[in-house]
């Protein structure tokens, strides 16, 4: 239960309405319960059980006297009037207490609203703050979809198993706390015997709710790998037609929904058991109340009265009510902690790229970059080893060479996407890891291969980051891109809304768009990962010219596998299996005849 505690640790914020729920679910108890209090003297009035007391009772603090109170009160009344106008009366009076009972209740409901929906939304702010904190290597080995079931679907469960449910928590007990005080106060005797009978449906519940929460578990797990899935085939659906593997994919999920739909269907069964079980259990509990009970009402000297009785079945009966309501409360928060694991994964995942406990600043690069026999593993692969590079202020970078050199390992290291193994990087001799993570992201520029946009505004694409802009910062940025003449084509010019991952636009348009958002950002360094090789000749073009244009005056790392856009670099690094093989100019690596030879006569040839 340890997900349930912290999950309840978000309702400190709400504090005030969890208490304003307690106090009005108190009164609405209250209320009720004195209702059908009232009904006992005038029963046994009614009944001629009791004679009608006419001398005021000498106070003091037991039963007896509040019992005789009421009845010469009653009595009093009766003498002066008859007991059908005090009848008439009493009725008044509890149809005004129940309303009394119902006007708090609601507010009890309106108050608990308040701190469920706070709670919701503080956990959803939570996972999401998250997410966008934890490594990429979190990522590399979780499910997207799994990720986004547990945002979802997770937190849904959550809301309607265990938030729903706190008001029940909140109410219940205390509607059996004052219930039992009561039964107690009518007959102690008779309420022991309810004590010994009730334990057995709690032990009962609790089994049931234990087998629901692992259900449960299967289920929301059953829920991510689903969402997995329909993620992968939205990403792919391209390929999946291709391919004609319309009916394999189909087949695919159709046997996961036949899994969800079967643990689904037994979830739901256990679920639907807790009630009617707690209910046949608490009748049996029932019956053995009304056959002793009865037996005291029978016996010749019994203290237990028949107006008493019957009072008591109606609060007992009644009791059964929130027993059974705590039951069903208890089983559906055993599902919502199994949700509430799922989201307590992602909470607790460990973020091993922090920021330094006293941070150094650094506004502006100064004089090189440093890598220091940097080494990096993925897990038990070695990515890189041993590389030591040393890039000056203003100069240019190339790396090149086979798939899986170590390339892009290089590059995301700079930023901390991956903290490095072994070794160090300096920026202006201080280690990147003594930098704030913000401070050190805003010294660079990052354009990838695929380009990376949102479902928005091109304003808003281009602008992503940047807390203060203006209009024709976005425009100048934008015609340094070679982007400003199609933007003005389009239907709202900047405001036009470009799809889902900008697939409203061309692959040349949506590259330039991510190149223009690098101009804005304006940074010192810049790093370009391929940036111009899924283009086609004319786009490629124009890309490599808004490159040119960006990359004058900064420090940048390109990574490339055409050798044609890299051949002004002040230094190209050549890099297999994690090492620097080569290193020097294009036309100093062209006269090694290396393996930079080797890739140059290849792109040659098959040009």
């Amino acid at each position: 239960m340890n997900s349930f505690k912290k999950i309840l640790k978000y309702a400190y914020n709400y504090k005030k309405y969890a208490f304003l729920n307690i106090a009005c679910n108190i009164l609405s108890v209250i209320f009720e319960l004195v209702s059908m209090l009232l009904f006992i003297p005038f029963l046994n009035l009614l009944f001629e059980q009791d004679q009608p007391v006419i001398e005021k009772p000498v106070f003091s603090v037991n039963k007896d006297y509040f019992t005789d109170y009421f009845n010469y009160t009653l009595g009093t009344f009766i003498k002066d009037n008859d007991k059908v106008e005090m009848l008439f009366y009493v009725c008044i009076l509890v149809g005004l207490l129940f309303l009394l009972k119902n006007f708090f209740r609601y507010f009890g409901m309106f108050f608990i609203a308040v701190l469920r929906t706070g709670i919701v939304k503080d956990i959803r702010n939570a996972i999401y703050k998250k997410i966008v904190e934890l490594p990429l290597s979190y990522f590399a080995n979780t499910k997207k979809g799994d990720v986004i079931s547990r945002v979802t679907t997770d937190v849904q469960e959550v809301e309607f198993s265990i938030l729903q449910s706190l008001e029940l928590l909140f109410r219940e007990p205390i509607n059996v706390i004052l219930s039992l005080s009561l039964l107690i106060y009518i007959n102690p005797e008779l309420t022991l015997i309810s004590f010994v009978l009730l334990p057995a449906t709690s032990f009962t519940v609790y089994r049931l709710g234990k087998s629901l929460k692992r259900t449960s578990a299967k289920v929301q797990h059953q829920i991510g790998a689903l969402l997995s899935n329909i993620e992968e085939t939205l990403g792919g659906v391209k390929i999946i037609k291709a391919f004609t593997a319309e009916n394999a994919v189909n087949q695919n999920f159709n046997d996961a929904n036949a899994h969800y739909q079967k643990l689904n269907l037994r979830l739901v069964r256990k679920t639907d058991l807790a009630s009617p079980l707690s209910e046949i259990l608490g009748s049996f509990v029932m019956v053995g109340i009304a056959y002793f009970g009865g037996s005291l009402v029978l016996a010749p000297e019994s203290t237990l009265k028949s107006a008493e009785f019957i009072t008591y079945i109606i609060l007992f009966s009644r009791l059964l009510t929130p027993i059974k309501a705590f039951s069903k409360a208890y089983a559906n928060i055993q599902k919502g902690v199994a949700a509430a694991d799922r989201i307590d994964t992602i909470l607790e995942a460990e973020n091993n790229i922090v920021d330094p406990l006293h941070p150094k600043v650094v506004t502006d690069l100064s004089k090189e970059i440093s890598y220091k026999n940097v080494g990096f593993s993925y897990e038990t692969a070695t990515v890189l080893d041993q590389v030591n590079v040393t890039i000056q202020k203003g100069k240019t970078i190339a790396l090149v060479g086979e798939s899986g050199g170590g390339k892009s390992t290089f590059a995301d290291l700079l930023p901390r996407f991956y903290d490095l193994n072994k070794g160090e990087i300096l920026i202006d001799g201080i280690n990147i890891k003594d930098i704030g993570l913000k401070n050190l992201r805003e010294l660079m520029g990052i354009v990838t291969q695929e380009s990376i946009l949102f479902n928005d505004s091109i304003t808003n694409n281009i602008a992503l980051g940047t807390k203060k802009f203006t209009q024709e910062e976005v425009i100048e940025a934008a015609k340094i891109a070679n982007a400003h003449q199609f933007i003005l084509e389009m239907e709202n010019g900047y405001e036009t809304n470009i799809g889902d991952r900008g697939g409203k636009l061309s692959g040349g348009q949506r590259q330039r768009i991510s190149i223009a958002r690098a101009v804005l950002k304006n940074p010192p360094i810049l790093i370009l990962d391929e940036a111009t090789s899924a283009l086609d000749t004319e786009s490629e073009k124009l890309v490599q010219d808004a490159l040119y244009k960006l990359m004058q005056n900064r420090t940048s790392i390109v990574i490339a596998h055409r050798l044609s856009t890299i051949q002004h670099a002040d230094e190209i690094l050549v890099m297999q299996k994690g090492n620097i093989v080569e290193r020097g100019t294009h036309t100093e690596l062209l006269s090694q005849s290396g393996v930079y030879k080797k890739l140059s006569d290849l792109q040659t040839f098959a040009s």
